[in-house]
């Protein structure tokens, strides 16, 4: 490539990180590939030049670690064109059952630890970028939308990540052309699902029929089918060259059908209890909802 781009991606020792960090240096872009061992990337560091690849250690629940990456990144190259914005884990667990210092550990990494990085990305992508702006993707979940049981606490990190991220977006200046999409992954074929485990269980859900262990039992079909991740990834490599890329992007049929099923699910809550709303006195509030709604995109 004439104008190679740089890419920081973030969880990149597995899954869609490692998948992403491959794809961007297969197609001739410049991947800063960052893990919390990054000895796990050792092998593509023995297949790529320093000028290619730039591997750095980063836990994202360290907010100190994350600035040091940025500021890395722009010592050594003076740009960054895209942030894929990967790094999370998930557990399993009815809500009743996982343990407080559990849960917060998923807060603290899939939803403090991707806002600091949409934060930095974004601070960067304005003042060293400007005017190019840059390519903020964040991967969420299918769950980010419709939450799933025994996985109740991974749902609520996702939602909450989408709820910041959707702020965020509507915060941007247009001028500073930086584009941010939540990616909405289904179930992919990575390791996520043999890093689950059992999970956390609780005496008082032991009924099998119950939706938690139908889930935690899905997790443990061996036949499971799940999609393609290689074929995944290439369709966010796709997104990150859009002029304007959609704000949320579904990947996969389950997680379109979810989506969906939430979609509709909240519109036909809407329309039966629609008349529960008038005579409240909300009417001056209305036009400031339409013009929230209609702002221009970032």
């Amino acid at each position: 490539m004439s104008n190679p781009r740089v890419w920081l991606v973030t969880g990149a020792s597995s899954g869609f990180g490692r998948l992403m960090s491959e794809l961007v240096l297969s197609k001739g872009d410049i991947a800063v590939a960052t893990a919390r061992k990054p000895e796990t990337l050792d092998d593509l560091k023995i297949k790529y030049s320093p000028s290619k690849l730039l591997v750095l250690k980063l836990d994202v629940t360290h907010a100190q670690e994350i600035k040091d990456v940025f500021t890395k990144i722009k010592e050594t190259f003076g740009r960054l064109d895209v942030v894929f914005n990967n790094a999370g884990y998930s557990t399993l667990g009815e809500v009743e059952a996982t343990p407080e210092d559990v849960a917060r550990g998923l807060f603290d990494t899939n939803f403090w630890g991707a806002t600091n990085v949409s934060l930095e990305a974004v601070t960067f992508f304005r003042e060293e970028n400007k005017p190019a702006g840059g390519r903020l993707i964040i991967n969420s979940s299918e769950m980010g939308v419709h939450s799933v049981a025994a996985c109740g606490f991974y749902s609520a990190t996702k939602h909450a990540l989408e709820g910041i991220s959707s702020a965020l977006a509507q915060e941007l200046n247009p001028e500073w052309n930086i584009k941010v999409t939540l990616v909405e992954p289904g179930t992919f074929r990575t390791e996520v699902l043999v890093k689950l485990g059992d999970g956390y269980s609780h005496p008082a859900y032991t009924k099998p029929t119950l939706l938690s262990n139908i889930i935690r039992a899905i997790t443990h079909d061996k036949n499971l089918k799940q999609g393609d991740a290689s074929k995944g990834v290439e369709k966010i490599y796709t997104l990150s060259l859009l002029p304007e890329p959609p704000f949320r992007l579904p990947l996969g049929k389950d997680a379109l059908e979810m989506v969906r099923e939430e979609a509709n699910s909240i519109l036909e809550d809407v329309s039966k209890y629609e008349s529960w709303s008038e005579g409240l006195d909300f009417d001056a509030l209305e036009g400031v909802t339409c013009r929230v709604r209609k702002m221009p995109k970032s």
